[in-house]
């Protein structure tokens, strides 16, 4: 089925690793297949890829066929719960981690083909400050900074705010504190970031929200599987489906923004 539609594309970032960036991602994505949306997530962590592990999938091809032209996009792409499609990536393959800008831009570019019927594309994007996180998160509309209550995650994610605002002009970026203890710790973690920028940067951040440290995640990874199918009552999976809805009323763009986007023909035929 043909789409024509916008599409949500999100991409979920840390400044550094452990974090629980990918857990967000799996996590907000399988909540928002099970309020009826249709759901994608790339692995953008092109080296050190873990999606699939995560989720139990044995994908027989990843993005490193697709860039090498072995296979497209659509051929890929895998089956993850509540029907996520999931868009694979390779794990250590050094070549992949050191991919140049324009092979980044190849691949954003890729998904304006993709024909499936989409409304959220979630880009999981590698820890740290590297060029393909630089690329695909300025092809995302809405940027999502996960943060944990330790200095360097909150020294390391105000680095990635500064980079992608002073070099490339992002201003706006959304905040989701991590294992936080009380939604008093989430609020403080945000406030802490929000000194910070506000003194230095001319960036707008919002509060998205927290997730509360929680066991059963730990237990949901041993059973490869989201938090939010494996123990949906639990606290960790309760946050993880309020923030979904919160996504439900994010602004879709209606026209395209002048730079590489994910989907940029979709918004370039909504403006026709």
């Amino acid at each position: 089925m043909t789409s024509s539609h916008p599409v949500q594309v999100i991409a979920v970032t840390s400044g550094k690793g452990g974090v629980g960036k990918t857990n967000v991602s799996i996590n907000i994505a399988v909540s928002l297949a099970n309020q009826g949306k249709q759901v994608m997530v790339m692995d953008a962590d092109l080296g050190l890829a873990n999606i699939d592990i995560m989720l139990g999938l044995h994908p027989k091809y990843n993005l490193a066929h697709v860039i090498s032209g072995e296979r497209t996009l659509e051929e890929i792409i895998v089956q993850g719960p509540a029907g996520v499609m999931v868009v694979p990536a390779s794990s250590g393959t050094q070549s992949m981690a050191e991919l140049t800008p324009l092979q980044h831009a190849g691949m954003v570019q890729a998904f304006s083909e993709l024909s499936l019927d989409i409304d959220v594309l979630i880009v999981d994007t590698a820890a740290g400050i590297t060029d393909s996180v630089v690329s695909f998160t300025r092809a995302a509309q809405e940027v999502v900074v996960v943060v944990c209550d330790e200095p360097s995650s909150i020294t390391d994610a105000y680095a990635m705010i500064k980079l992608l605002n002073k070099e490339y002009g992002l201003h706006r970026f959304r905040v989701l504190s991590n294992m936080v203890h009380s939604a008093q710790e989430g609020r403080e973690l945000f406030f802490k970031m929000v000194k910070v920028t506000d003194r230095f940067l001319d960036v707008t951040l919002d509060f998205m929200g927290s997730v509360p440290y929680d066991e059963y995640l730990r237990k949901a990874l041993q059973k490869q599987k989201a938090v939010v199918d494996a123990y949906p009552r639990s606290k960790a999976a309760m946050a993880f489906k309020t923030l979904a809805k919160k996504t439900d009323n994010w602004p879709i763009p209606r026209d395209a923004g002048g730079h590489l986007e994910f989907f940029v023909e979709r918004l370039f035929h909504n403006t026709q």
